[in-house]
């Protein structure tokens, strides 16, 4: 009895031992490409990353290749469900010409803070050079399209 305890023990202690120390995975960086013409899920990293230095707010410069949407939402968040299927439908209808995103605040509070999103929905429209401007609340597609058309891709207002 007393040998089959102690070799319970050792195996243990092995077990223990090796999961200590092997060699841990190497972290691979993710690499994230948007996927056109599709809303993509947009965190703190990633916005660092491929948007801008949300940390430096003295100046914003933007990173990234093409005007961006950004829709800052919540699951709870009633008028978020409402305009979810507008920016979805954007996101095709001007696949070559930006990148869509969405952020869900209750999971990127840091983000959300240091962008000052205090209302939601809140859709942010960065365009190539220039400051990002925003529209706090449910809007219409028309209001929507009439953003991207002259905030992101500086055509003319009609």
């Amino acid at each position: 009895m007393k040998k089959i305890l102690i070799i319970a023990v050792l195996a243990m202690v092995g077990i223990i031992t090796y999961s200590f120390t092997r060699p841990q995975e190497e972290k691979k960086e993710k690499i994230y490409k948007p996927v056109k013409g599709m809303v993509s899920q947009m965190t703190g990293d990633l916005f660092l990353k491929n948007i801008a230095d949300y940390t430096n707010t003295k100046e914003f410069k933007f990173k990234g290749n093409k005007p961006v949407v950004i829709d800052f939402y919540a699951d709870w968040c009633g008028p978020c469900r409402m305009v979810a299927p507008l920016i979805k439908e954007l996101a095709k209808e001007y696949e070559d010409q930006i990148s869509v995103y969405k952020v869900n605040v209750d999971n990127e509070k840091d983000l959300a803070s240091a962008l000052g999103i205090q209302s939601l929905p809140t859709i942010m429209f960065i365009p190539m050079k220039g400051d990002p401007q925003v529209i706090v609340g449910a809007a219409d597609k028309a209001t929507f399209k009439r953003a991207i058309d002259q905030v992101l891709l500086k055509k003319p207002a009609k």
